[in-house]
């Protein structure tokens, strides 16, 4: 159950409810009866439940929790947005329903339910496309500063939150918990919305599992591609929608999603396995007093399960890197084109690029070399920014008065997208941060949700592009993408983005499909800060690898 619909997805998955026979009142009826009990499970039997309903049909999950919280004893209050002659359909029939009294939401009656020990906020749901406003505006105001002092229970989403963005602009109520339906949406797991949900419930309401398919490899050619049909007018114009399923294009992030493609699970069994078979990653390291990171992510790609893992360095950093080094080994690389000697030996399989590396025509060339090589690719920190553009073609001066064209420069994102579409064997990984995204991605980047963001990225660049963050988005380039949701504070220090990257690379290196691998290495990115716990230094990840891995019961 870990697929996300966006607002619109899960309005098709209602829709398609009612087609196969489940009326919309039951399932607002399983909604409101859901909400009440979550309800009831954060206050003491008796308490002051103040219910704010909205227009629409989130207001009418509302009034039918306020009708089974009443039934149970509580001391339920309902204030309402708009006059209840003024609801519509299935709201106003739960409205009907409720059998205490319904005030209008305004700055007097507000005031009259402070004394409430929860407060439902069933205003607005995912679907909210404007910002709050008016008595909307007062009514979110005042749940916040009640809510500092008693729970706020969201339905759906907290009012003014956008469920497929994420995005909170305006008014938003700030929740304890938010309980959903069905499945949860993309808004709440990417910040800021998931910051305003609190801990999200997820409830059975009785939609029809299998109006999902559900296979990750399934090649999405966008949002709202539909299983069958070629275009979305297809499915629109067919009269038999309950034929094709929902395909579901983007997941939180948990191990059912790649565990069956984990390397120690994929060889079960398979007792002849060498340190060859699984692979020989290649970390190649920046210059003198800046060889930490590349030594970080050879680590990690050690503890991750290579069987042989390399550094290559640079002249100047041979002696450092040397006196640091025992089970990785070492290797003089001093050019991309002793790179690319290296690479000719194909055991070595999966390279890292870009921690410590520098900015430069340097690390730029190196990348260019990797990609020829046909291993899998790493691409993490100055390995992109080195590829953001830095000089356009046009005219410049050339002295005497005189103008002429300047020559193109080759340090130019199409210019690493061009020799990613190149690459004939291994995948390719970019692991951008919010900033080495918009250099390499500037126009990407002015895209609103971060899940569409990293989905247009992956689709230009044809990478897995890993955007990191708290709530990092894996997207590979067929629009499939997965949202990852454990990560703690405690993995914002310096070097951590280096583990991750030796993580993605170690689990290339034993022949991991590239978006699996992504997936897999930054959730066990986040488990491993989970399991550690406070202090974390990025030393720290790699070595707690080993409990995380007996917790998920494979190997390495």
């Amino acid at each position: 159950m870990n697929e996300l619909l966006t607002t619109e997805e899960m309005a098709e998955a209602d829709r398609r409810a009612v087609a196969s026979g489940v009326p919309s009142l039951t399932l607002m009826e399983n909604a409101g009866r859901a909400v009440a009990s979550e309800a009831a499970k954060m206050v003491a039997p008796g308490s002051r439940i103040a219910v704010l309903c909205g227009p629409g049909n989130n207001g009418g999950d509302g009034f039918v929790a306020a009708r089974h919280l009443k039934e149970r004893g509580y001391d339920v209050r309902v204030a309402c947005l708009v006059p209840v002659d003024k609801l519509k359909g299935d709201a106003a029939e739960m409205a009907r329903r409720w059998n205490g009294p319904i005030v209008p939401v305004s700055k007097e009656s507000l005031d009259s339910l402070r004394d409430s020990n929860l407060i439902i906020d069933a205003i607005f749901g995912a679907g909210l496309s404007k910002l709050i406003e008016g008595l909307a505006a007062i009514a979110v105001y005042w749940t916040n500063v009640v809510g500092r002092k008693c729970p706020v229970l969201a339905v759906d989403v907290p009012s003014g939150v956008d469920g497929s963005t994420g995005s909170a602009g305006g008014p938003v109520v700030q929740a304890a918990r938010t309980i959903t339906f069905f499945r949860k949406k993309p808004g709440h797991l990417l910040y800021p919305g998931r910051a305003r949900c609190g801990r999200v419930v997820v409830a059975d309401i009785g939609i029809p599992g299998d109006l999902l398919a559900t296979d990750p490899h399934y090649p999405v050619e966008g949002l709202g591609a539909w299983e069958g049909m070629s275009e979305k007018s297809d499915w629109e114009a067919h009269e038999n929608a309950g034929q094709h399923r929902i395909i579901a294009s983007a997941f939180e992030n948990a191990p059912m999603l790649w565990l069956d493609e984990y390397p120690a699970r994929a060889n079960e069994g398979m007792y002849d396995l060498n340190k060859y078979a699984r692979g020989h990653a290649l970390v190649v390291s920046g210059p003198a007093f800046k060889t930490g990171a590349a030594r970080m992510s050879a680590r990690a790609a050690l503890r991750m399960g290579a069987g042989l893992v390399t550094v290559a360095s640079p002249d100047s950093a041979l002696t450092e890197n040397a006196a640091q080094l025992t089970a990785v080994m070492l290797c003089p690389c001093p050019s991309a084109r002793a790179l690319s000697e290296i690479l000719e030996d194909k055991r070595k399989n999966t390279v890292v690029i870009g921690p410590g590396a520098g900015v430069g025509e340097d690390t730029r060339d190196l990348v260019l070399a990797a990609l020829r090589s046909g291993a899998a690719c790493v691409l993490d920190a100055d390995a992109l920014t080195s590829f953001a553009q830095t000089v356009d073609e046009g005219t410049g001066t050339v002295g005497f008065g005189f103008t002429g064209a300047t020559r193109p420069t080759t340090n130019h994102p199409e210019t690493l997208f061009e020799a990613i579409a190149k690459v004939e064997c291994g995948g390719v990984v970019m692991t951008p941060h919010d900033g080495e995204f918009k250099r390499v991605f500037p126009a990407e980047a002015e895209i609103a949700s971060k899940l569409e963001r990293a989905r247009a990225a992956a689709r230009k660049s044809r990478a897995v592009i890993v955007l990191k963050g708290p709530d990092t988005v894996i997207a590979r380039p067929d629009g499939f993408a997965a949202i990852n949701s454990n990560a703690p504070p405690t993995l914002a220090t310096a070097g951590s983005g280096d583990v991750l990257a030796g993580f993605i690379c170690g689990l290339l290196a034993q022949s991991m499909p590239a978006f699996e691998a992504a997936c897999a290495a930054v959730w066990l990115h986040g488990e491993c800060a989970n399991v550690f716990g406070p202090g974390l230094i990025a030393e720290d990840l790699p070595e707690t690898v080993p409990q995380v891995l007996k917790k998920l019961r494979v190997g390495t």
